[in-house]
Order: C-alpha cells, then sequence, then structure tokens
C-alpha cells in the first residue's frame, strides 16, 4: 500500500461520501447544502504543498463543491461526470500524468472504473463491501469525518513528505 501511495502525483477526489458525509440538505427554496471538514481542508492544502496535484471528479453537479475547490486551490474541478473513467482518462491525457501517477479516493459503485485504473485506490470505512474490496486503503475515519485527511496524511508518509508539512507547527 505504502508503496503506491509513494507513486502518487495526482490525487483524485469524489466529493459526496468522501469529502462530505454523503447527507445532501436541501433548503425550502431548493437550494443545496453540504458540510465539509476543516481537518479535511487542511490536510488537501498540506498534500498539495507537499507537490501533489489535486483534483475532483463528481457524479453531481454544485457551485458549493466549486466554491469548496476554490477555497482549497483544487484547480482541476469535474462535474457532472456520469462516466467518472472517461473524465478520468481526459483529466489524465491533459495533465500528462498515467494511471500509474494516480491516486482516486472514491465511496461508491460509480467510482469503481477509475479505482480500477488508478494506481493507489482509497475508500472510505462505509462504501460498499465491492468497493473496499477494490480499494488499496480503506479508511479508519468515515467520508466527511476525517477520511481525506487520513488520506492525505497516508500519502504524504509514504512520499516522506509529512514531516516537512508538521515542521512549521512544531518550530
Amino acid at each position: 500500500m505504502l508503496e503506491r501511495a509513494q507513486t502518487v502525483r495526482l490525487m483524485i477526489f469524489d466529493v459526496d461520501g468522501v469529502m462530505t458525509d454523503g447527507s445532501l440538505y436541501y433548503t425550502d427554496s431548493g437550494e443545496e447544502m453540504k458540510a465539509f471538514n476543516s481537518l479535511d481542508g487542511h490536510g488537501l492544502k498540506m498534500l498539495k504543498q507537499s507537490g501533489v496535484q489535486l483534483a475532483i471528479i463528481t457524479g453531481r453537479q454544485s457551485k458549493l463543491v466549486e466554491h469548496r475547490a476554490r477555497n482549497l486551490g483544487i484547480e482541476h474541478l469535474i462535474q457532472g461526470a456520469h462516466d467518472k473513467r472517461a473524465s478520468f482518462e481526459t483529466l489524465l491525457a491533459q495533465l500528462g500524468f498515467s494511471a500509474e501517477q494516480c491516486g482516486y479516493m472514491g465511496d461508491d459503485v460509480i467510482d469503481l472504473p477509475v479505482m480500477r485504473r488508478a494506481h493507489f485506490a482509497i475508500a472510505v470505512p462505509d462504501s460498499p463491501t465491492v468497493v473496499r474490496q477494490y480499494a488499496h486503503y480503506v479508511t479508519g475515519a468515515r467520508g466527511g469525518h476525517g477520511a481525506v485527511r487520513e488520506a492525505c496524511e497516508v500519502i504524504m508518509q509514504a512520499k516522506g513528505t509529512l514531516d516537512a508539512q508538521l515542521a512549521s507547527y512544531l518550530a
């Protein structure tokens, strides 16, 4: 697992069930709301600072996700991806990465085509059994509750960059 994590140069995340707990909240006027975890956000920022590019591929379309990606400095955002494998292949071609240089974190069967192609596949513990079976790593934390942070730290640990990211906080 650590050998796979060590090769990650582009880490791609799903949103609902990974960056959130998967709950969808709607106001009476039909506006969608999501809750994001601040620990996850800082983990993403540290992972990016350690030299790993970040991307999001999500099947849903949401202004909230655009705002969150912008806030975290995630430049590569694909929304409304009903064929995530096609979106994955397009992203790799645009950025010049191979599947062996990518990680992907998902939580449901729609993520399986990408999880099966990415060199390092991560799932959350509340994913269906079939999804967890195709993961190289299953987080201890649930989606929206620190799972993304855990995944980021695993990758940084494998790449030997975690201590450098934490150094300024320990000085």
